[in-house]
């Protein structure tokens, strides 16, 4: 029989407990800096060297982090369903826990791409540096979608929720667009669940909504354990 699909939207949330800092605080700074300074072209164009080393650290503080009991509860799911994640992390946890089908919005720390060419992409977990180059001698940059660029997955990922069966929100307000905008295109009355310790959103808000007051690590080994004695259940 086949496996009904769970698509999964995962956001920061998914992975603060894994100890990775949520770039922003409160003031909208990411670690001091302006959102503006490190994550845009412009950004890039005026102080490469501070951009490349802003994500130096993210990738170093991804080296001393673990996946949580929410990442391998997701994999615990596969057991009974085909389940993709859509996810505006950039960091690699849900691979990193053995999730087999990931779908990152945002780009990839553990990635980066020529400045010229975008389709050049290289794996890469040591440190950036200006003087690094592609093949034809341009500059690499992270492969990280910044504000103001296109994100080239969002067609995928349409495609991917229109098949869902069942759609699980977690560690996203669902307030960020264009991910945000991604429920509406699931089917038509099938079940969803929002885990969040303070949701923003109301069972009103979407049909067949089911909220669950918790977070990431605390909200998903229940909600997967829910989901598969369903399925043992038939």
């Amino acid at each position: 029989m086949k496996k009904e699909k769970v698509v999964v939207l995962t956001g920061a949330g998914m992975s603060a407990e894994s100890g990775l800092k949520t770039f922003r605080d409160a003031n909208g700074l990411w670690e001091g800096h302006d959102v503006m300074q490190v994550a845009s072209p412009e950004g890039f164009a005026r102080n490469p060297e501070l951009v490349l080393e802003f994500y130096n650290q993210r990738r170093r503080q991804l080296k001393e982090v673990s996946p949580n009991a929410g990442h391998l509860a997701l994999v615990k799911l596969e057991q009974q369903y085909e389940v993709e994640i859509i996810t505006q992390n950039v960091d690699n946890l849900h691979e990193a826990a053995g999730s087999s089908s990931v779908l990152h919005l945002h780009g990839e720390l553990f990635k980066v791409r020529s400045t010229v060419n975008e389709d050049y992409i290289l794996d890469w977990t040591d440190d950036l540096l200006l003087g690094n180059l592609d093949q034809e001698g341009n500059q690499l940059r992270p492969h990280i979608v910044w504000f103001g660029e296109m994100v080239p997955l969002m067609d995928r990922a349409v495609n991917v929720i229109r098949k869902a069966n069942k759609v699980i929100i977690v560690g996203t307000s669902m307030q960020v667009y264009p991910a945000a905008g991604l429920l509406n295109y699931a089917p038509a009355g099938i079940p969803k669940y929002f885990i969040d310790p303070k949701p923003s959103i109301t069972s009103n808000d979407y049909s067949n909504l089911k909220i669950l007051n918790g977070t990431a690590a605390r909200g998903l080994p229940v909600l997967v354990n829910q989901l598969l004695s369903q399925t043992n259940e038939r």
